[in-house]
């Protein structure tokens, strides 16, 4: 099931912009969405309002829809929140899609499916290199996560790490993703406070999650 992450990708279309854009003032977090998840960002990062191109985006992507399904997943897709910090900025997006919008619910066994195509759209606009895979769950919940080294196309001077981490929820699908360009910076990504559900709060992201299963 490709087509979540193809409509998620319409918010990573903006990251590079948003990469080069001056920071300004931090404001106040966490963020919440009504399929039932959290996630906590320091407060130093700055909230970015959805890009006014993302309906133009959107429509691209769905007159580019190769099935029904796809053209509809594009249509659902919410984002929760567009964060950024320094210069060059650090760039999270977090997005989500609801199952009573989509028409589908999605078990465990969706979300590789989800997940996958994430490096193909993105490679639209950043060049990828060295990807690594890896699962674990968070309580009741099973994650896919890549993460891979990136630049901007445009600016190849540039580097990030690239890390994207989907799971499924009881009322929709989400995707957190990130364009970090320090260590810092996606630590502070990966330690942001995740509450799926009905799930305690934890770290997105545990130090054992490229860890190879025995």
């Amino acid at each position: 099931m490709r087509v979540c992450l193809s409509a998620a990708i319409l918010a990573l279309s903006s990251l590079p912009l948003l990469a080069q854009a001056p920071t300004p003032a931090p404001s106040a977090q966490p963020h919440s969405s009504p399929i039932g998840f959290s996630y906590s960002i320091p407060s130093d990062w700055e909230v970015v309002n959805t890009p006014p191109t993302l309906p133009d985006l959107k429509q691209a992507q769905a007159q580019a829809a190769a099935t029904e399904e796809e053209k509809k997943g594009i249509g659902c897709v919410q984002i929760s929140l567009i964060a950024r910090h320094g210069a060059p900025a650090s760039v999270v997006v977090v997005v989500g899609l609801p199952f009573d919008c989509f028409g589908q619910v999605m078990t465990d066994k969706d979300l590789p499916g989800f997940a996958e195509g994430a490096s193909e759209n993105l490679k639209q606009s950043l060049d990828l290199t060295e990807p690594l895979y890896g699962s674990y769950t968070l309580g009741a919940h099973s994650f896919w996560i890549e993460r891979a080294k990136g630049s901007v196309k445009d600016h190849p001077e540039v580097k990030y790490t690239v890390e994207t981490v989907c799971s499924v929820l009881k009322k929709g699908a989400v995707c957190w993703m990130a364009m970090a360009a320090d260590e810092a910076a996606l630590r502070t990504f990966e330690n942001g406070a995740a509450k799926l559900d009905s799930d305690p709060p934890t770290a997105l992201v545990p130090p054992t999650a490229f860890a190879k299963k025995p």
